[in-house]
């Protein structure tokens, strides 16, 4: 998953890290009724989710969308697109979603789209309204001791079933 590294089209003479700013430029500027998106008695406001993690070689996005569409991509040019259409993947963005609607409230409005600092993660909210974005310190989310580690765990439920799925393919 995030050790292999996939051929896109359009994607010949860019770097990976090119590549990735497109992709998650193309997330974070989606307008959600361009793509059929629109409110629905579970996720009223929130229609996406981007999760996305510093490490030393650099960062890891995670996508999470209202109609199952689910990809994990790194700026060093790895990443799993596509993965909602795995049942398993799209029940599990749905839950992360559901729990992102829940804690909205706790999400400011901000049209900041800057790459976390190492050790940080950035959530980042797609509402109907607004964008809204919180960055913490990773190891808070993880530990509990943030507001939003509800989100974070539920996000990383979803990069759970993207990495069975992966795992099933490699030999």
């Amino acid at each position: 998953m995030l050790g292999r590294r996939r051929r896109r089209e359009g994607g010949e003479g860019r770097t990976p890290t090119e590549i990735y700013d497109e992709l998650r430029r193309q997330v974070i500027e989606l307008d959600p009724a361009q793509v059929g998106l629109g409110p629905s008695p579970t996720l009223p406001r929130a229609w996406g989710l981007l999760m996305e993690t510093a490490y030393p070689n650099g960062t890891a996005t995670l996508v999470a969308l209202a109609d199952g569409t689910t990809s994990l991509y790194t700026s060093s040019g790895g990443g799993m697109i596509g993965g909602g259409g795995h049942p398993q993947v799209a029940t599990a963005t749905r839950r992360l979603l559901e729990v992102v609607e829940q804690h909205l409230a706790a999400m400011p409005a901000s049209t900041d789209t800057m790459l976390p600092a190492l050790g940080r993660v950035a959530l980042r909210a797609l509402t109907y309204e607004d964008r809204r974005v919180v960055v913490a310190d990773e190891d808070d989310l993880g530990y509990g001791r943030h507001a939003l580690s509800a989100v974070f765990h539920a996000a990383h439920e979803v990069i759970t079933e993207l990495r069975l799925i992966e795992e099933a393919r490699s030999p």
